[in-house]
């Protein structure tokens, strides 16, 4: 997965006035686009796009300042079919247009080149298993929410309030298989991880395909597949936040699993009555390598 990240940072140089092709990239090293997708934005901290956008303008930049060229010019070169257009996305990551920069030699923000190297880590094991589920659905009640990478999404949070505590115990009563309880559920996630980008969030449970659901709930068709499940314990969210990030950085890279497209889900099997510590399972989605 490293050297399929770095052949990827060394293909957007090749073609930084176009968009990479990713999906032949991936095709070619065993993978998918969506994993790679998914690993390159956890790792990186950036969508690909955006980490594209950063470094078409960074080369840019240097274009502009060095004034050999007119900007229609240099816009062209990068993809852009007018200076508008090109001033709109310089001014973007730079905060000042392509005239000022060349009058004034900045400011500049500069996105260095990436690469991706393999540390020595995951000294504390991870509690994994693998499970080969059926086919089965998620139900209960669903809302599109935007993308939040770091605090509380006060969306998620306004729409499990809404719900009455009766509520609650009826999901409970509904669920009979696995993942067990009260379920956070997000499915219909940009493989980017763009912040603010809009997935389906759903607050419910799991029930196997011939359960009837009832009309007034969601529900998310689930197909059978294989699943990789993470279980913490300790602080919460914290544990569970930890785990998250080391299935891109210690398991995923070490282990010949990838994502494949489908909801990731976390279920709560035990907490204290504030919440501050909890043990929880996060289940993804995978397929072999």
């Amino acid at each position: 997965m490293i050297s399929a990240l770095n052949r990827l940072v060394d293909l957007v140089e090749e073609h930084l006035a176009e968009d990479p092709d990713v999906r032949a990239l991936a095709a070619s090293v065993g993978s998918t686009e969506y994993h790679l997708r998914r690993m390159f934005s956890s790792l990186a901290g950036m969508p690909l796009s955006e980490y594209v956008r950063r470094r078409r303008m960074t080369v840019a930049a240097a274009e502009v300042v060095r004034g050999e060229q007119d900007l229609l010019g240099i816009a062209v070169r990068h993809g852009y079919g007018s200076t508008e257009a090109f001033g709109r996305a310089f001014r973007a990551v730079h905060g000042a247009g392509p005239g000022d920069v060349r009058r004034e030699g900045g400011p500049l923000r500069t996105q260095p080149q990436l690469r991706f190297r393999l540390t020595v880590e995951g000294s504390v094991p991870m509690d994994t298993r693998l499970v080969n589920h059926p086919a089965f659905r998620l139900i209960g009640h669903a809302a599109r929410v935007p993308l939040v990478h770091q605090g509380v999404n006060p969306r998620i949070q306004e729409h499990i309030a809404a719900l009455p505590p009766a509520e609650h115990q009826r999901l409970k009563a509904l669920a009979d298989t696995v993942p067990e309880g009260l379920l956070q559920v997000c499915d219909d996630v940009d493989p980017d991880g763009r912040e603010g980008s809009e997935l389906t969030y759903l607050h419910g449970v799991a029930v196997t395909r011939d359960t009837a659901v009832p009309v007034d709930l969601d529900a998310i068709e689930v197909p059978d597949g294989m699943w990789a499940v993470f279980r913490t314990s300790g602080p919460h969210p914290q544990a569970l936040q930890t785990a998250w990030a080391a299935t891109a950085t210690d398991w995923f890279p070490s282990n010949p699993w990838r994502l494949r497209p489908g909801p990731s889900i976390v279920s709560t099997l035990d907490h204290a009555p504030d919440f501050t510590t909890a043990t929880c399972e996060l289940w993804l989605p995978v397929e072999p390598e």
